[in-house]
């Protein structure tokens, strides 16, 4: 079995990118791959609460995110400091996350068999 990590780094709602994302993390999951999560820059606001992606015509992907403790995906990440300059802290999220400094983001990803960015 491989380590998964899978960068989330883009807005919540920024098109047909991030589902297909979102659909290559449940199919990995789903063949017993150990995945986990990383939110960085602008993907903290992924897991931001009280979005209503509804009232602009949009995919709720939250709903997806709710899922993934079925799939086994219980490791989700965040670096402190996306989410200080998006004045958020952790609270804010809809699911627990582990923070990370910066710095400290690079030895985190060295514990993956594969990285997923983009």
């Amino acid at each position: 079995m491989k380590r998964f990590l899978f960068i989330m780094s883009t807005l919540p709602h920024s098109g047909i990118i991030l589902q297909e994302k979102l659909d290559v993390i449940l199919t990995s999951a789903a063949f017993d791959q150990q995945v986990a999560l990383l939110f960085l820059d602008d993907g903290v606001f992924q897991l931001k609460t009280g979005q209503q992606p509804e009232n602009q015509g949009l995919k709720d992907t939250a709903s997806i995110y709710n899922a993934l403790e079925i799939y086994d995906v219980n490791e989700l990440y965040t670096e402190v400091e996306s989410l200080q300059e998006r004045g958020l802290k952790p609270a804010d999220l809809s699911l627990p996350v582990k923070e990370f400094y910066r710095k400290d983001i690079n030895s985190l990803m060295q514990q993956f068999d594969v990285v997923i960015s983009g």
